[in-house]
């Protein structure tokens, strides 16, 4: 949905009625410069009047009654939402609470939104290379109480592996967090030499965030075909642009 008053789209995925989930682009907002328009981030250093503005504008356009925002610091923590109004520090939170909506901020890391089959637990997740390396993944499906098969995923926008050049540190973190033969073969095939660059790689952040859901027997995972790098007009890119806003990933239960 884009128009005047909000700018965002409804990700496409046989979640339950009752889950409701956006994922917000840049356009229609306050925001000014590099973080035009649509920032809803406060530690980028945009003014904070205009993403007070923006996130206004978002929880005016949606269904809900509180959205919980984070500090994120590229970790594994995740906590449950609250409607206190506080930003708390993790880099995700799940909910149980009707009208209580997850939100993670992104500009090329991966945002992660989860809930069950039958629509009583939703959670949102930013999966950048740091946290998917250590395993918030896994962290978020511990979270809930049903049998993985009743998970439903959904990989939000992020950065293509076209443009996600990485180094050799980022490859050892991941072989290092393998735990099981497969899954060591699926992060291999997510790096694939630089032909620029000796060695750098070409990281595909989708295919280790299903390599580690497949690892934990997760296997409806939707989404993953956006690239927030080449898709300059709908999403904020930090590889592309350095200083810019951040977009938003929500999930909440009516």
């Amino acid at each position: 949905m884009t128009s005047k008053s909000a700018s965002f789209f409804v990700p496409k995925w046989p979640a339950p009625a009752n889950v409701k989930s956006y994922i917000t682009q840049r356009e229609y907002g306050f925001s000014e410069g590099g973080y035009a328009s649509n920032n809803l981030a406060l530690h980028v250093d945009d003014e904070p009047e205009s993403v007070a503005k923006n996130r206004s504008q978002l929880e005016s356009a949606i269904t809900c009654d509180s959205i919980q925002w984070l500090d994120q610091v590229h970790g594994r923590k995740i906590i449950e939402a609250q409607s206190d109004g506080f930003t708390r520090t993790a880099d995700g939170c799940y909910s149980r609470v009707v009208n209580q909506a997850c939100a993670v901020l992104t500009a090329d890391c991966l945002p992660v939104l989860l809930c069950d089959k039958s629509g009583t637990q939703v959670a949102a997740v930013h999966a950048g290379w740091r946290g998917l390396s250590q395993g918030i993944v896994s962290s978020a499906v511990d979270l809930f109480d049903c049998d993985v098969d009743d998970l439903l995923v959904y990989l939000g926008p992020a950065i293509s592996s076209e443009h996600f050049e990485v180094g050799i540190d980022v490859l050892e973190a991941f072989f290092e967090s393998a735990k099981t033969e497969l899954q060591l073969s699926s992060i291999s095939r997510s790096f694939i030499p630089s032909l620029k660059h000796p060695m750098k790689f070409q990281a595909d952040i989708y295919v280790l965030a299903k390599a580690e859901l497949n690892m934990l027997g997760v296997t409806e995972i939707y989404g993953g075909e956006s690239c927030t790098y080449s898709e300059a007009e709908r999403f904020y890119s930090y590889r592309r642009d350095g200083q810019t806003g951040r977009f938003a990933s929500l999930i909440w239960l009516t």
